[in-house]
């Protein structure tokens, strides 16, 4: 048995989970920096610029959780749950299932965004057709590359179902630092040369994957590598599909409600104007960030319990699961606390104007102390992409759009205003939690 996959099944629950989780955790912490700093360099562009970034992000967004939290997860669980019973071999042939889907995922997100973006960006509730035209722009140059953004994805979440979580962590911190060094100059310029604006941001990040799923794959067929794949593995099978697919696409609907909640309220604050999307968004923000935490500890937990489901330990995947989850809530509601008491901090270091910051305070305020019981679920989510038992956390999130998106607009619809249609998205948040914790407790992993 290789030593790695030994130490998930063998070793000290938490001391494991922690170890494994400060790769990710890392990264996470690195690619948070990326994305606010980019945030504050569109914010010198104007309050359009960043109510067009608004718009985007939630898209973005769901083309990364889907990639990476997503159906990565189902990659992930696929390759742990084989090597858990022992089976190298699938474990290589499932490499290639999943370069096939994430090729296939990336190709459908250009056709969409780039074909339906100005569609799209118009329900939103942008309302200015100067921030439509500007979203727009922003998000064909970088949804051209999305078949870039699913294979880094797809190749990290192979090493990481190999319980590998430093070599992602090591290329995906020096890609960082590449964007933190190139997006200044591509945005706003630097001595003679203007910059492109928004452009430059979208520009930088493509290059990032391209030369990050470069050296992805030059591990994977390293000597380092456990697997070492071979075209001779390349053997597609429907069974091999099926593990993938039967654990991501649940996922991928799972975070499709996460986005849609968090779109139909954007939406709703877009018909106020610009500064309160704009406003709304930056503030939203930082429940993505929630996700982005918790994927440090969802990753390490994804291996873990698939490792030791494939070799039929479910008492220790469920003591690792309540162990993780504990962890996750005390992250999140700590960070969720401070956003309650201290909600001008946060959003004054992307924009001054006093409307902006007013609608993300409101925002925090109603949602802000909710965060622990979206960790809760989150993390439970992870843990089931191990357990490839993935009804509960559709069934959950759906729940969690009902009451946000569908309460949201029946708030609106009754003239409730902004505070309402928060409220409504705190309540989802509670829901989604509960009803997690409740199904993984009841034992319906192994019914």
């Amino acid at each position: 048995m290789d030593p790695r996959t030994h130490q998930l099944l063998h070793g000290p629950i938490a001391p494991t989970l922690i170890r494994l989780a400060i790769p990710s955790t890392l990264i996470i912490v690195a690619q948070l920096i990326a994305g606010l700093a980019e945030t504050w360099w569109v914010s010198r562009l104007g309050t359009e610029a960043l109510a067009a970034m608004a718009l985007v992000f939630p898209v973005l967004m769901l083309c990364q959780m889907m990639s990476s939290g997503a159906m990565g997860g189902g990659i992930s669980s696929a390759v742990a749950r084989a090597l858990g019973a022992g089976d190298v071999q699938q474990a290589r042939v499932l490499f290639f299932h999943a370069m096939a889907i994430a090729v296939v995922m990336g190709a459908i997100f250009t056709l969409a965004v780039v074909g339906g973006g100005r569609w799209l960006y118009a329900m939103l509730g942008a309302g200015e057709e100067a921030i439509v035209i500007l979203a727009n722009r922003y998000s064909n140059w970088l949804f051209a590359g999305a078949i870039l953004i699913w294979v880094f994805n797809a190749l990290a979440s192979v090493i990481r179902g190999c319980g590998n979580m430093w070599v992602p962590a090591r290329i995906i911190l020096w890609g960082t630092a590449l964007l933190l060094l190139l997006s200044p100059p591509l945005i706003v310029g630097w001595g003679p040369w203007p910059g492109v604006g928004m452009l430059g941001g979208a520009w930088a990040l493509l290059l990032y994957y391209a030369l990050g799923s470069l050296a992805l794959l030059l591990h994977l067929l390293s000597p380092a590598s456990l697997l070492r794949p071979r075209w001779a593995d390349a053997v597609f099978q429907r069974a091999m599909f099926l593990r993938i697919l039967g654990v991501g696409l649940a996922a991928m609907l799972s975070a499709a409600c996460t986005n849609l909640a968090i779109a139909t309220a954007t939406s709703l604050m877009g018909r106020l104007g610009p500064e309160v999307v704009a406003g709304y968004g930056t503030a939203a923000r930082l429940e993505y960030i929630m996700v982005a935490l918790v994927f440090g500890l969802g990753s390490p937990l994804v291996a873990m319990v698939g490792t030791c489901i494939g070799a039929g330990e479910r008492s220790r995947a469920l003591r690792v699961t309540w162990i993780g989850a504990a962890m996750a809530v005390a992250m999140t509601e700590s960070v969720g606390l401070l956003a309650t008491a201290f909600p001008q901090v946060w959003m004054r270091a992307f924009n001054q104007d006093a409307a902006v910051i007013e609608a993300g305070s409101l925002y925090l305020h109603w949602v802000g102390p909710w965060y622990g019981f979206f960790g809760l679920g989150l993390v439970l989510y992870f843990a089931s992409q191990g357990a490839a038992r993935m009804f509960w956390p559709v069934l959950a999130n759906g729940l969690r759009l009902i009451i946000a998106a569908g309460g949201g607009l029946l708030a609106w619809t009754w003239g409730g205003g902004p505070e309402a249609v928060f409220l409504t998205q705190a309540l989802g948040l509670g829901a989604y939690g509960v009803l997690m914790a409740w199904a993984v407790w009841r034992g319906v992993w192994f019914r």
